[in-house]
Parts: C-alpha cells; sequence; structure tokens
C-alpha cells in the first residue's frame, strides 16, 4: 500500500511553501554556539555568559529566561551584533554575525528609544528611509500599515511626548516590524509598565505574532511572562550564565495562566532558576 504524504503546511498568508523554502524552514534560522561572553571592568574581566548554545527556527517565540545578571540581555546584544564574543559563534541562515544589521531589530525597554522630534509615523519611516531599500511611497505604505497593525494607524501625526508607555512601546515594536527583519529581538520590553499594561501588550505582541509570525527572541526575568510569550524557555544560571534547561511551552497561554499546569511549570523553573545545579 503506498504511503500517504502529508499535505505541506501553508505560510501565514494561506499559501503553499515551494520544496526549497521548506527545506529552508526545516533548518535552524538562527544558531548559538558555546557563547562566552566577558567584560572588561577597571578592576577584573566579569564573564556573563559561559559556553551558552541554542537554535532558533523560523516563527519561535524563543524566550531567554534568568535572573538578573545571568548574561540574558548580554545574549541578545550579541545577537543583535552590539557584543563581540569571547568565545563561540553566532550564525543567522549560515552566516556568521560580525556587526550589527537590519536582519535583526532590537526593541529595548526604555520609553525614550524614539526621537522625541518626530511624528509617530516619522519615527516608524525613518530606519526605512536610512536604508535606502524601499521608494518614499513604499515607506509610507509599510509605516502606514505597521502602525495600523499595532493599533495606532490614528496617532500617526502624535509625537512620543503624547503617548503613554505602552503606546510608546507598540510603536517601537511596529518600527522594528516594517523592517521586516529575520529575527525580532526584544529586551525585557514589558518591564517597566503597571501590570495592567502589561497584560495588555502581552496579548497585542501574541495576537501581532499570530498575523505576522515573525521570529522572536524575548528577554524576561519573568517566569509568567515567560510561559506566556514563548513557545520555547531557555533557563540560564546565575553570572556567569548557563544553559540550565530547554523547556517547551506551547501548551501556555494567558487565558490558561492560573491553571495547575501552568503553575506546575512555574515551579519546576523556579527550582531549576533558584536551586544550586548539581555538580
Amino acid at each position: 500500500m503506498a504511503a500517504v504524504l502529508p499535505l505541506p503546511a501553508l505560510d501565514h498568508r494561506g499559501a503553499a511553501p515551494r520544496v526549497a523554502d521548506a527545506a529552508a524552514a526545516a533548518q535552524p534560522l538562527l544558531r548559538v554556539r558555546d557563547l562566552t561572553l566577558e567584560y572588561a571592568t577597571t578592576e577584573r574581566v566579569v564573564r556573563a555568559t559561559h559556553r551558552v548554545g541554542f537554535e532558533l527556527h523560523r516563527g519561535d517565540r524563543f524566550v531567554l529566561l534568568g535572573a538578573s545578571g545571568c548574561g540574558k540581555s548580554s545574549l541578545l546584544k550579541a545577537v543583535a551584533g552590539f557584543l563581540a564574543p569571547r568565545e563561540g559563534e553566532i550564525l543567522l541562515d549560515g552566516e556568521a554575525v560580525h556587526g550589527p544589521g537590519p536582519e535583526r531589530i532590537v526593541v529595548f525597554q526604555e520609553f525614550d528609544q524614539l526621537p522625541p522630534w518626530k511624528t509617530v509615523l516619522g519615527n516608524v519611516e525613518f530606519p526605512l528611509r536610512a536604508t535606502r531599500r524601499w521608494p518614499r511611497a513604499e515607506v509610507r505604505e509599510r509605516a502606514l500599515d505597521a502602525l495600523a497593525k499595532v493599533g495606532l494607524a490614528d496617532f500617526a501625526g502624535a509625537y512620543p511626548h503624547q503617548l503613554s508607555g505602552g503606546m510608546k512601546q507598540r510603536v517601537a515594536i511596529a518600527r522594528a516590524l516594517a523592517m521586516q527583519p529575520k529575527v525580532l529581538l526584544m529586551d525585557e520590553p514589558f518591564a517597566a509598565l503597571d501590570a495592567l499594561t502589561r497584560r495588555r501588550m502581552q496579548e497585542e505582541l501574541l495576537a501581532l505574532w499570530e498575523e505576522v509570525r515573525f521570529t522572536l527572541l524575548f528577554v524576561t526575568h519573568s517566569i509568567e511572562e515567560a510561559l506566556v510569550v514563548g513557545n520555547r524557555i531557555l533557563v540560564l544560571s546565575p553570572r556567569p550564565g548557563r544553559v540550565r534547561a530547554e523547556l517547551n511551552a506551547h501548551e501556555f497561554d494567558l487565558a490558561g495562566a492560573g491553571s495547575p499546569a501552568f503553575q506546575a511549570q512555574a515551579q519546576r523553573i523556579h527550582r531549576l532558576l533558584f536551586e544550586e545545579a548539581p555538580a
């Protein structure tokens, strides 16, 4: 009896991928191999991470989780190209990362990442114009489309000082997505928000991911946020950051945050973070 082959998966536009695209999708988009990161101070050299490795596939929501000082933000900066590794390598689509590039865009925690003299639309358009990859008409179209996706089309003419903290972060996300990066990097983007705004931003980020299916590398120190935002979580030990575990989180979402399964996984992660690793 002949084997029945599965139908090809549809992409986020509903189209079947080409054979070459399907083969590429099966390979990791980002590889981090044995990455050791260090900082030199006036007194000594501080090791932030020690031989950390992980892989991201296209469409992943991959979370780096750990206590303050474990090197998770340093890992994000290294992937962004802002921090050179002491040892190891970072490969994006098989090419070594040696510096910043438009295929890796960062959304930071700070609200003042938007130039205050530019309108919301101007802030989103600015990096698009700087790359000179698109004509002016397409730059405007891309920027407006990105603002519509984050629900800020009606605020295109506003200035950053007229926006709330959550709205500023949505502008920063729109600016990043408009560039169509291969990997969107987010460094504790909601940490400075109040609890209600933070939850709303998590909901909006997940809804946006459902629509666009971008690849996300997300840094947080919140166990609950990691379980909600990520489909995979890399748990890091205290400094120097080492890999304690990589866990799946596909089954969890905001609606089930109080479930016994969610709480059991949160307690397991808490033990991994704070109990001493076996020798």
